[in-house]
C-alpha cells in the first residue's frame, strides 16, 4: 500500500470540511455568514461553487509526504530510544512527533486558512490576492518576515504536541483491546475503527487551541490585525461570544477526523505490518522495533 495515495485520498475526502471548520471558527460574531456546519456547506456551494471547499488545498497536498514522514519516523525512533512499548511510550513518542512537525505544519496551515478564507461568500470573478499556496507564503514572507511566515507556530505547538501524544496513545490502547494481531479475525475493521476513533479523540481534547489558531493565522490579511497576542485573541473571543466559541466547527472537525484517520493508520498499520518477515509482526497493531540492521526500518515513511 503506498502512504502517500492513502494520505492524498484523505486530503481531498477531507478538505471540504477543513474548509467550513475554518469559516465557521473565524467568521464575524456581528455578521455571521453562516448559521452552522450545512448552512455553510450549502452556501459556499451556492456561491463559490464546490471548488470554494476546496481552496487552499494544494498547501496539505505539498506538506502531506513531509509531515507524514516526520511524524510516524519520529514517532518509530523515539519507540525504539524509549524501548518499552508502553502506554506511556506512546504518548511521549507522539508527542515529540507532534511538536518536530509543527515546524512545516504551521507555515502549511496559514497558507492554506488564507486561501480558505478568501473570496468567502462571494462569486467568482474577484480580485484574488494570492494565486496558490506558494504565492501566498511569499507575500506573507515579503511583507511580514519569517514571523509573518510562522504566524501561530505558538498555538499550533501547543495544539500538536499533546493532539499527537494523546493520538498514538488512544490508538495503542484501542487496538491492544480490540486485540489487532495480524493473524486476528476482522482485522481491517478493527483498526478502520481505532484509527477513526483516535483521531476523534485528539481533535475533542485539543479543538479550543486550534479555534484560537485559526483566528490568529487568519488575522491580519490586509494589514489589519484584530488580535495582538494569543491571549487577547482568547479575551475578545470569549467576551463577544461566551466560551462555547471554542466549539465552532466541531461538527465539521468530527465528521471529518474519523474517516480521514481510519483510512491513514489502517494503511500506515497494515503496510508495517505485512512488510515484516514472515512470523514477526507487529504486537499489538504497534510497528516493532527491528532486530537487524539487514532489515529494513519500517517507521522511516
Amino acid at each position: 500500500m503506498d502512504h502517500f495515495s492513502s494520505g492524498a485520498a484523505g486530503v481531498l475526502v477531507g478538505h471540504p470540511f477543513d474548509t467550513v471548520k475554518v469559516r465557521l471558527q473565524v467568521q464575524n460574531a456581528d455578521k455571521p455568514l453562516y448559521r452552522g456546519t450545512f448552512h455553510c456547506f450549502q452556501s459556499i456551494i451556492r456561491q463559490e461553487s464546490v471548488f470554494g471547499l476546496y481552496k487552499g488545498i494544494g498547501s496539505p497536498m505539498m506538506g502531506l509526504t513531509f509531515i507524514n514522514a516526520i511524524v510516524f519516523g519520529v514517532q518509530g525512533n523515539t519507540m525504539r530510544w524509549l524501548g518499552e512499548d508502553t502506554p506511556r511510550n506512546q504518548f511521549l513518542a507522539g508527542a515529540a512527533a507532534g511538536a518536530i512537525q509543527t515546524v512545516v505544519c504551521c507555515p502549511m496551515e496559514l497558507a492554506k486558512t488564507r486561501m480558505q478564507m478568501q473570496g468567502t461568500g462571494v462569486k467568482t470573478g474577484y480580485k484574488k490576492m494570492y494565486k496558490n499556496s506558494f504565492d501566498c507564503l511569499l507575500r506573507i514572507y515579503k511583507q511580514e518576515g519569517l514571523r509573518g511566515v510562522n504566524r501561530g507556530m505558538v498555538t499550533t505547538l501547543v495544539r500538536e504536541t499533546p493532539a499527537f501524544g494523546v493520538y498514538f496513545l488512544s490508538y495503542d490502547l484501542l487496538t491492544r483491546s480490540l486485540g489487532c494481531e495480524p493473524d486476528a479475525r476482522f482485522l481491517i475493521p478493527k483498526l478502520l475503527f481505532a484509527g477513526g476513533m483516535a483521531g476523534v479523540i485528539s481533535w475533542v481534547c485539543n479543538y479550543p487551541v486550534d479555534v484560537i489558531k485559526s483566528r490568529l493565522q487568519a488575522d491580519g490579511v490586509g494589514g489589519v490585525n484584530q488580535y495582538s497576542s494569543i491571549a487577547d485573541c482568547i479575551r475578545q473571543s470569549v467576551r463577544k461570544e461566551g466560551y462555547m466559541v471554542f466549539t465552532r466547527g466541531l461538527t465539521s472537525t468530527l465528521l471529518r477526523a474519523f474517516p480521514v484517520n481510519a483510512a491513514t493508520f489502517a494503511t500506515v498499520t497494515l503496510f508495517l505490518m505485512y512488510a515484516q518477515p514472515e512470523n514477526r509482526g507487529p504486537k499489538d497493531c504497534e510497528p516493532a522495533p527491528t532486530q537487524t540492521e539487514e532489515q529494513t526500518r519500517p517507521t522511516n515513511l
